[in-house]
């Protein structure tokens, strides 16, 4: 393994991780992440974890004892792909300073021996730039977790060159772990990594959420007679379209409907969406549940946006489901929605196809998939348990990074 991590038992300390994630749009990385401190306290019942979160919901989110949080003010992502202050004023470069020191006093006070950060190598808006450098010259382990899909292959190239993700890979990352199966997307070979950066690069398998279910939130789901259709929109800030259809489109006989907004849904369109679904007695709108495991295993078929842990939630819990992906600012969501449905595992429709009657065309159909675990590894939890011991066990320091400068 490439720059392993010293013996836990050289430490004072029971072993420290943190986990960062910029979390700009939905709630996916910080359930990630949660889900990672499982995989945690699996390998090392004695750890310690910090979740540095990008977004102001995670406060809202159960976290098991020796786990605790950082919640940083929040960034907003427009339908171009900018980054603006979701609610601190107007000035974002102020918040990347604001973000920014946060995170390295965070960091510099918890002092981890792991630090995994999803998905940016920099983070959001190169905020981690500063804490990178210092964190490789104490000889931390830095790891960078990557969902299965980022981007069209030319973006994804493109945007790295620019950001000069590869070096700073390079200088200050010690692994990669990827969060899904080479079978479906192979990101090595798509995104041209190099044979030093795939080296570094570890494909996990998909994580498993029903896993999640051992730690429930604390909500109150909405009363709904089954059987019911379900349709969940992220953290609905692009999500109306979709909810719209849903309130719309007549359910098969005999079911309900429940519509989960999101937390980031703009407050009048949530408004209008309750509004249409009281006009109707087999449709339920609720605004935000922390944890959506219980509705999702309940439900017969959901309809939903194709965001990473939406998806793995779906293939976990092995439902019948229609995915309406986003397309803008990035194609991640369609490219992992078109080709689950290739393998048969779900149903794609492009945003620009979706009306209530596609939605009543598709409930209708008594089409049942094959089991996604036939097809696709979910053992990703188990794997990095198994790495984290690894880590842990090995006795070599990690050679502090002394020369390599932060990244203008």
């Amino acid at each position: 393994m490439t720059h392993p991590c010293g013996d836990v038992s050289a430490h004072p300390h029971a072993p420290r991780f943190a986990f960062y994630s910029h979390d700009t749009m939905g709630l996916g990385h910080i359930r990630r992440n949660m889900l990672l401190t499982q995989a945690v306290f699996q390998a090392r019942p004695d750890a310690e974890v910090l979740l540095i979160s990008g977004v102001r919901e995670a406060g809202t989110f159960a976290l098991p004892r020796g786990a605790d949080s950082v919640t940083l003010p929040t960034y907003f992502k427009t339908s171009d792909g900018r980054y603006v202050p979701r609610s601190l004023g107007q000035d974002v470069q102020r918040l990347v300073n604001v973000r920014s020191r946060i995170i390295h006093a965070s960091l510099e006070a918890f002092e981890p021996d792991v630090v995994v950060i999803d998905n940016v190598p920099r983070g959001a808006m190169n905020e981690l730039d500063s804490i990178l450098p210092v964190l490789a010259k104490k000889g931390i382990r830095i790891v960078l977790g990557l969902r299965d899909i980022i981007d069209e292959p030319d973006v994804v190239q493109r945007q790295w060159e620019k950001l000069r993700n590869f070096e700073v890979i390079r200088d200050y990352f010690t692994t990669i772990w990827v969060y899904g199966d080479p079978h479906l997307y192979d990101l090595t070979e798509e995104y041209g990594f190099d044979a030093a950066t795939r080296a570094k690069t570890f494909f996990m398998g998909y994580l498993d959420q029903t896993q999640r279910l051992r730690h429930k939130g604390l909500d109150t789901l909405p009363d709904v007679n089954r059987p019911y259709a379900l349709c969940v929109v992220g953290g609905g800030q692009d999500g109306f379209r979709l909810a719209q259809a849903f309130v719309h489109a007549r359910l098969p006989e005999g079911y309900s409907g429940v519509l989960v907004t999101g937390a980031m849904m703009p407050v009048a369109e949530r408004e209008r969406l309750r509004q249409w679904a009281a006009q109707r007695s087999d449709m339920v709108v609720v605004d935000f549940v922390a944890e959506p495991l219980e509705l999702m295993q309940g439900a017969s078929c959901i309809v939903s946006m194709g965001g990473y842990n939406t998806t793995t939630e779906i293939l976990s819990f092995h439902k019948k489901a229609l995915i309406v992906p986003r397309v803008r600012p990035r194609l991640e969501q369609w490219i992992r929605a078109s080709r689950l449905d290739q393998l048969g595992l779900v149903r794609c429709l492009h945003p620009d196809a979706l009306t209530p009657l596609a939605l009543e065309d598709w409930m209708a159909e008594s089409h049942e998939p094959p089991d996604p675990r036939q097809r696709l590894r979910f053992d990703g939890l188990d794997r990095v348990a198994e790495r984290i011991r690894t880590v842990l066990s090995l006795n070599r320091q990690i050679q502090p990074v002394a020369s390599a400068p932060p990244y203008p």
